[in-house]
């Protein structure tokens, strides 16, 4: 290149750095510009060959050699600094712009821990090599923004084995569009029902249901979604007692699923005792319900649970263990004991949901006299406060947004930073109890600060700017009122969704607590549905818990179909699931006939009423099966799988031997007892599974019992002994069918 040419080039690059410059380039040298954009041309590019990913040199994953971009390419402006200034420019070469290290280093021609990421004949090559050579400017201002991004279809209805191609569209300020196919990134949102290649190409699997393929191209997110059918015909359906059933059999229609049967009384007792009360029904309760003739005997049933205290102490222990009601010291005793009880009395006087959210999130004054304030006791740093309201009463996971944009929503860091200054005011003072504070608040301007730009942020709510909050106003308040109104899009859906999941095994939205845009719902209509009808009751909780147990969708058998077998996603039959920690312990106790002592708690206290976590030290049997730590607000924290640790517990373990055997337990009652062997055989299924056992169960029992009886002298009917009894009760403990709620 002539020397005449090289300053010309020189002059350019320092007006492209901000340096400068006084004597013109000689334009009859230097290359025309191409037309390449920084902002919607060169940012792809890095963004779509993972440049920016957090394995790569995103600034969130630390980088790669001193050389940090913004993760997924949120931040433009600060990626063109990093590109053109620091390190007194050494990644650009404008001289020769092929041989500029960031070319040299993505083409794979200079040694690069990422390896080769573009081929050196590429578009995408060229468009950062036409950029260099076109002096790198920056063009953020000037550009275009992207509006929004259009996939094309944006619904199918595909056949097994079905394919199609994805078309990406961007939409700009300007009203111009481009295809962008090629610079998107796809991602199935489960690959055993959908694949989609780099190009968008889809590929239906033989799995049926529906499934979403989220495609993000520069900080925008788009949905495809597509339904698999399985083909069958679906000839009959149980009758519809609501619009759960309605809707969620119109789904099975369409994708040509059928139900299973509805399940008999003692199997609908069994589950929906399990599921509202975290118990076996009580032998008295189980008679006058399998001896009723009424027809609404099944609702009445819910009704009875739901005003039962077994209710509230089950799911106290649910919402104490998200609200991390955690003991790390003797020191936390009253003030766990005071919220708990504090939730289980809401509870079971059926507080509205939204004013429950209300009293914890704008809790001031002392424990004693204001029990939810203790939940401020526990989460004391104001980011964290936001991360869990946001994920357990929002069901917004805002975590990633704290660093950078969120890669997979349209969070921001302001709008993170937005939503922690509700908390900023939160004031505490120690009062004379040790490690007590009171909880007030701090008259002051609300707002946070944005680490990256250092800049202050005033309330916001998840995108909804807020009116000027007075310095003597609790901006809590506010927050609470901006949940709770019937057009929040995510109070009532988060609770909903959560409530599905727990009588259904899995969440409309999986997981429960990530819904956003690029991960909807398996029925967005019945989700829609239910969450009117819980804003419509006044935020009733029982009202909830009633239309979801009263429908026959949750009344279907768990025994599947051959044409439902494989369905994991739209109910068509009950999905079963092992019995959690503290549920499980009360049923052994039941049907052992045995208790359970707890340290500094009464007599017969049982393991669904534990206020706090610091019980799991004492109880191996809490610890192996998976009983929370009260640290997280995510419900994946419970163990809800098997294993090893807990087939051996049950089968081997000196605690579980000790309780069948207990000197007064079921086994000397049934060795006792004058009633027929097969009489008290029958109490024993029914006491664990809620019904008489078959032919087949009952000879095997009787038969095994009379074995282990002793030899009498003639006409004298052998008596089987305690021991016998005992070998028994520990079989019906080991089977799948008590150890799971089906």
């Amino acid at each position: 290149m002539s020397g005449q040419r090289l300053k010309a080039t020189a002059i350019l690059w320092c007006l492209a750095t901000g340096f400068a410059a006084t004597a013109p380039a000689d334009e009859g040298n230097v290359p025309r510009s191409a037309g390449i954009s920084f902002v919607n041309d060169v940012m792809p590019v890095l963004t779509r060959f993972g440049c920016n990913a957090g394995s790569c040199h995103a600034r969130a994953g630390g980088g790669q050699n001193g050389f940090e971009l913004s993760l997924l390419g949120f931040e433009p402006r600060e990626d063109h600094d990093h590109l053109v200034r620091e390190g007194r420019g050494r990644r650009l070469f404008p001289a020769a712009p092929e041989r500029s290290l960031l070319v040299q280093k993505a083409t794979g021609m200079t040694p690069h821990g990422g390896g080769r990421r573009l081929q050196p004949d590429s578009t995408s090559a060229a468009i950062l090599v036409d950029w260099i050579r076109d002096g790198a400017v920056w063009d953020g201002d000037t550009a275009p923004a992207i509006t929004e991004l259009r996939v094309s279809p944006a619904t199918a209805l595909m056949q097994p084995r079905e394919t199609t191609q994805l078309q990406i569209t961007a939409v700009y300020g300007d009203g111009s569009t481009r295809d962008v196919t090629s610079m998107a990134l796809f991602e199935s949102n489960d690959t055993a029902m959908a694949e989609v290649t780099e190009s968008g190409f889809v590929t239906a699997q033989t799995l049926p249901g529906r499934v979403s393929i989220m495609v993000r191209y520069q900080g925008l997110v788009t949905v495809f979604a597509a339904a698999i059918p399985q083909g069958a015909e679906v000839k009959q359906l149980p009758p519809a007692n609501s619009v759960i059933d309605e809707l969620v059999f119109a789904n099975l229609r369409e994708l040509g699923i059928p139900a299973s049967p509805v399940i008999s009384d003692e199997q609908f007792l069994r589950r929906v005792s399990l599921d509202i009360t975290g118990r076996l029904p009580e032998p008295e309760r189980a008679r006058r319900f399998l001896d009723s003739t009424a027809t609404d005997r099944r609702s009445r049933l819910v009704d009875e649970l739901l005003a039962s205290p077994e209710y509230a102490d089950f799911f106290a222990g649910k919402w104490t263990a998200l609200l991390k009601n955690r003991r790390d010291d003797t020191g936390d005793l009253m003030a766990n004991y005071a919220f708990h009880a504090w939730v289980r009395d809401s509870l079971l006087t059926n507080k509205p949901w939204d004013q429950f959210v209300r009293e914890l999130l704008a809790a001031t004054g002392t424990i004693l006299s204001n029990p939810p304030v203790a939940w401020y006791k526990r989460v004391k740093d104001a980011k964290e406060q936001q991360e869990d309201v946001a994920q357990l009463f929002l069901g917004v996971r805002m975590q990633c947004a704290q660093c950078h944009h969120h890669p997979f929503e349209k969070w921001s860091q302001d709008d993170y930073y937005g939503l922690t200054a509700f908390f900023s005011r939160v004031g505490r003072k120690p009062t004379a109890t040790r490690g007590e504070d009171m909880i007030f608040h701090n008259r002051g301007i609300a707002e946070s600060v944005n680490i990256r730009t250092g800049q202050p942020v005033r309330p916001s709510a998840l995108g909804t700017v807020m009116p000027e909050i007075a310095a003597s106003e609790d901006p809590r308040l506010r927050l609470a009122d901006w949940m709770s109104s019937p057009q929040n899009p995510w109070f009532a859906r988060a609770l909903v969704n959560r409530y599905w999941k727990h009588f259904f095994r899995r969440g409309l939205i999986e997981p429960e607590d990530d819904i956003r845009d690029s991960n909807p719902p398996s029925n967005p209509e019945l989700l829609a549905a239910l969450e009117q009808e819980f804003i419509s009751s006044g935020f009733n909780l029982r009202h909830l818990v009633r239309l979801l147990t009263t429908s026959s969708v949750y009344q279907l058998s768990s025994i599947p179909l051959p044409d439902n077998a494989r369905d994991l996603q739209n109910y068509s039959h009950y999905y079963p699931r092992r019995l959690q920690a503290e549920v499980l312990l009360d049923s052994i106790d039941d049907v052992a006939g045995s208790s359970t002592g707890f340290p500094d708690l009464p007599a017969g206290t049982r393991a669904i009423a534990l206020p706090d976590n610091s019980f799991n030290r004492n109880s191996q049997f809490l610890r192996v099966f998976g009983r929370p730590e009260n640290e997280s607000v995510c419900e994946c924290e419970r163990v809800s799988s098997s294993s090893l640790a807990q087939s051996l517990h049950l089968m081997n373990s000196g605690e579980i031997r000790g309780k069948i055997s207990q000197a007064n337990g079921q086994a000397r009652q049934s060795a006792d007892s004058m009633a027929p062997l097969t009489e008290r055989v029958a109490d024993l299924y029914m006491l664990a599974f809620c019904r008489r056992p078959t032919a087949a169960e009952e000879q095997i029992a009787i038969e095994y019992l009379m074995s282990q009886a002793p030899a009498t002298a003639e006409n004298v009917t052998p008596v089987p002994p305690v021991a016998a009894w005992e070998d028994l009760i520990w079989a019906i403990i080991n089977t799948r069918e008590f150890m799971f709620n089906h």
